[in-house]
Parts: structure tokens; C-alpha cells; sequence
């Protein structure tokens, strides 16, 4: 009938509609409607999900006496309740990328046998206004239904970047109003339900002060970069799962890998197991341990790069400038290999050195050493063929910087005194960093520019006189070089400190104002 039809025809669009509709909101709010928004966007691990045990975690022994305290106290908390001890209620990790910061929390959680809470501090910030802040009522609600338990928030500087920045239109955007909210929040809920909050950061500078006070995130545990022992330590729990040959060193490989943290180690092994699989060995070797080192540190080799003859001469003795003047300065690094086969983006060649032990102060001779050691490859150009080349560009920035460290930030400068000069880093605009210009005058920079060249020239020429000493020498190296395109620290060695007498004479300049 007429009716229907027409009641039909108005009601057809009407009904699409809302279809269409609750189709959105079922998209948006991932099927609980759109206030599933404010619902924070955890993943819960049951107690006995985590199996990560405190066995796992090898190389940050202190980070680790520092939460066995969290994980009685979620064990016992009776026994801290008759002492009238209160546990923190905000644990802080705070490291380096890679150093374990994540695993540790699993490792107190699996530890303590109870719910894990883990989420990013970018799961909280959302477009729209309140959305933050709602789910940081609604994390907290949550835990204290599960306590005990722990709750870890992962790159916690993207919530909590200090407050009051030139991006802040204000002061009330929305980060900062789920910042307030986790603020209010930490302060409303009492310790003693058994939750502890375990937040990791690697730029703990950029943080807001209130979340560091006392009762929010008052304990501040360390979490560095493993010494020759840790990564030792790390090596053998990551080494458990690969096939070793037997004459593979792991003291060694960790010697070899200063400055190395957790997830580098463990791409290392992963690296030289992918090595050992190209070339179908049942065993990963020695030799598939130093490629992989050589390709994480230097990048892979490019030995289908065409370079003429005259540019690899160049290489050769730019190379071998740098490895005889490295075995003949005092304090320096052993040369462990020299290569002149391209490597990476632009690198022609490359010295490795091997530390013989974790170095954690330098002196004044010893920093002039290195920066000598650098400009080696320069000094060798100029005195085989009469000018410089474009090879030397990074090695110049690297003397540079040393040199300029030395003056501005280490106080080793006569000239100026024992002073620091170079200024804080801070932020000008959000996301951008730089140096304001320190308090001194146009005299004092001046000055700063005067020592800086003054260093790295008395670097330069003292690269120069140890090459001249030693021309035959460089020589040598250069042409195995060219020959053989790779020379061990052994070979190095055994050509150019055949005498012991003029590595043990040689010292710093008597005549540089920095001596001693």
C-alpha cells in the first residue's frame, strides 16, 4: 500500500544510517563503543605467564640487587607492615637503549608470581582531549583489582616530559593533563594494596621533577652498560641457545666489544649464527664471531667496489699511518686488525683497536696520544704523497671533538685554567635539542678556537715526526696492506715494533704546555 511505501521509504535511509553508525563506533572502540577510548590500552600477563626469572638477566648484577627489595616485599608484605616500612611506590630504570631495562621488570614480575601490567607512555597520549587521562584512572582501577601486582610503563619521557615548554599552548594540553592525572593518581593509592609501578626511561633529563619527588618515582635504579665481566656474563646466557665451537672465547669476544649492551651482544651471536648458516657449518666458529663484530661495528664489506689503483695506495698508507702511530704512542689501544677493504656508507678503510681492559678516566697524555692516533692517517698522506685527501674527513671531526673536549669540558687547558666552558644541552623547541652558547665572552672563544688548533696541530706534527722516524716501516705495512688488503694486530706488530726502545722513549711532546 501507498502507506507502507512511503513509510518504508523513510525509514530505509534512517536504519542504514544507524547500521553505519554503530559499525564506527564498534571500529573505533574496538567493540566495546566509544567509551572504550578511555580504556587503557594495557596487556595483562598472568602470574604464571612471565617465566622470566632473575637467572635470564646477566651483566647488571647492582640493578638487580636493587629489585630483589621489590620482590620480597610483594612476596612478604606483612613483614615490612609490622616494621612500619613503607616500599617505594614508583620504581624508576633508568639506562642506556638495550641494557635490559625491559627484561628486568619481566623479571620481577616473574619473580614475585604476580599480574604484569606493561604498556608505553605513548598508549596513553590520544587526540582527543581527556582520553589520557581517563585511561590512567582506568590502568590504576585495574591494578588494584589485581593487586598484588606490577604495572611497568615503557618510555615513560613520552608521558612525562617536564612541563611548562614552549609547545605547551598554555600549560594544558593533553599530554600534560595525563600527566597531572598519573600524578594525582600515584599520590591516591596506597602502597600497601602490593602495587608497584616500574616505569623505564632512557632520557631521565627530560622527565617532569614532580614525577621524581618522594612518594611517586623515589627510587632511581641504574641500569648501565655491562664492563668486560657483565658482557661476558650476557654472552653465556645468549650463548646457551647456540651451537659454539670449541675454540670460540667468549672473554675474548667480550674484550673485543667495549661499549657493547645487551641487545647488541645478542645480535652479535645472532649475526654470527647467520654467518655460520650461509656456510652451512654444524658450529658457529671464532672466525664467524670476528666477521660479525667487524660487520656491527664498521658495516659490511663492499669488496665489489671498483677503486683505482692510486686511491688504494692511498687507503693503504692512510691506514697504516694510523696503525704504526697507534703502536708507537704511549697508552694507546692495540691495533687488532687493519683493512683496507670498503666498508659501509663511505669508510675506505679501517684500524681496529682491542682496549685491554674498561677505561673509565683518561689523561691529558693519553688524550693527546688519541687524537695523534687519529690525525695518523692525515700525517701519513701528507708525508708519502705531499697532500691531503677527503679521507681524513672523519678522523678530523673526531680529533676535533676530543680537542675541544679537552679545553671547554675537561679543564685541560693552561690557557684558560681549570674551568668548564661548554654549556648545558637544553631544548629549544619540542623535539629539537642544541647547545646554548656558554657565559663567556667573544675573548674567551676566541681563546677556546686558539687552543683547540693548537692541539690538534701539535697532534698532527707529532703523527708526522713518528712517521718520518718510522718511514720504512709504514712502508712495509702499506705494501702487505695492498697485498693481502687485510693485516692482523700480530702482523702489525711484528713489522713495526720489532724494537721495543722507541715505543718505551716516545712520549708526549716536552714542549706542549698540557704536559703533565
Amino acid at each position: 500500500p501507498p502507506v507502507l511505501l512511503r513509510l518504508f521509504s523513510w525509514m530505509l535511509p534512517i536504519g542504514v544510517m544507524i547500521l553505519f553508525w554503530v559499525w564506527m563506533m564498534r571500529r573505533m572502540g574496538g567493540g566495546h563503543g566509544v567509551m572504550a577510548f578511555g580504556k587503557s590500552k594495557y596487556k595483562l600477563h598472568g602470574e604464571n605467564d612471565v617465566i622470566t626469572r632473575f637467572v635470564d638477566v646477566a651483566g647488571v648484577d647492582e640493578a638487580k640487587t636493587e629489585l630483589v627489595e621489590v620482590v620480597d616485599y610483594l612476596k612478604n608484605p606483612g613483614r615490612y607492615g609490622k616494621l612500619g616500612a613503607r616500599i617505594p611506590k614508583g620504581v624508576l630504570l633508568v639506562g642506556p637503549p638495550g641494557t635490559g631495562k625491559t627484561l628486568l621488570a619481566r623479571a620481577v614480575a616473574g619473580e614475585a608470581h604476580v599480574p604484569f601490567f606493561t604498556l608505553s607512555g605513548a598508549d596513553f597520549v590520544e587526540l582527543f582531549v581527556g582520553v589520557g587521562a581517563s585511561r590512567v584512572r582506568d590502568l590504576f582501577e585495574q591494578a588494584q583489582k589485581n593487586a598484588p601486582c606490577i604495572v611497568f610503563i615503557d618510555e615513560l619521557d613520552a608521558l612525562g616530559k617536564a612541563r611548562g615548554g614552549p609547545g605547551g599552548m598554555g600549560g594544558n594540553d593533553e599530554r600534560e593533563q595525563t600527566l597531572n592525572q598519573l600524578l594525582v593518581q600515584m599520590d591516591g593509592f596506597d602502597p600497601a594494596t602490593g602495587v608497584v609501578i616500574l616505569a623505564a626511561t632512557n632520557r631521565p633529563e627530560f622527565l617532569d621533577a614532580a614525577l621524581l619527588r618522594a612518594g611517586r618515582f623515589d627510587r632511581q635504579v641504574l641500569v648501565d652498560r655491562p664492563d668486560r665481566a657483565g658482557r661476558q656474563a650476557i654472552l653465556e646466557v645468549h650463548a646457551a641457545k647456540v651451537q659454539l665451537a670449541p675454540d670460540v672465547d667468549l672473554d675474548q669476544v667480550a674484550a673485543r666489544t667495549p661499549g657493547f649492551v645487551g641487545a647488541d651482544l645478542a645480535n652479535l651471536l645472532n649475526e654470527a649464527a647467520l654467518l655460520a648458516a650461509r656456510r652451512d657449518a654444524e658450529q658457529v666458529s671464532s672466525a664467524d664471531l670476528e666477521l660479525a663484530i667487524d660487520r656491527i661495528v664498521a658495516g659490511l664489506e663492499k669488496k665489489n667496489r671498483l677503486i683505482n689503483p692510486h686511491e688504494k695506495r692511498v687507503v693503504a698508507y692512510h691506514e697504516a699511518g694510523h696503525a704504526v702511530v697507534s703502536s708507537c704512542v704511549q697508552g694507546a689501544d692495540p691495533v687488532q686488525k687493519v683493512s683496507i677493504v670498503p666498508r659501509g656508507l663511505g669508510a675506505l678503510g679501517i684500524t681496529w683497536h682491542a682496549p685491554t681492559e674498561d677505561r673509565y678516566l683518561m689523561t691529558v697524555s693519553e688524550l693527546q696520544g688519541k687524537i695523534a692516533v687519529l690525525l695518523g692517517g692525515r700525517a701519513a698522506e701528507l708525508v708519502f704523497f705531499g697532500e691531503a685527501s677527503t679521507g681524513a674527513a672523519n678522523d678530523l671531526a673526531r680529533a676535533t671533538e676530543a680537542a675541544r673536549a679537552m679545553v671547554v669540558e675537561y679543564g685541560m687547558s693552561e690557557l684558560l685554567g681549570p674551568v668548564r666552558l661548554r654549556p648545558e644541552r637544553r631544548a629549544f623547541l619540542p623535539g629539537m635539542e642544541g647547545y646554548e652558547r656558554g657565559e663567556y665572552g667573544d675573548r674567551v672563544a676566541d681563546q677556546i678556537d686558539t687552543e683547540v688548533r693548537r692541539l690538534v696541530d701539535e697532534a698532527l706534527e707529532r703523527a708526522r715526526r713518528l712517521l718520518l722516524e718510522r718511514r720504512d716501516r709504514v712502508e712495509r705495512l702499506a705494501e702487505l696492506l695492498l697485498e693481502q688488503e687485510t693485516v692482523s694486530g700480530d702482523e702489525v706488530r711484528r713489522l713495526v715494533c720489532d724494537e721495543a726502545a722507541p715505543r718505551a722513549a716516545e712520549s708526549a711532546p716536552a714542549t706542549s704546555p698540557l704536559a703533565g
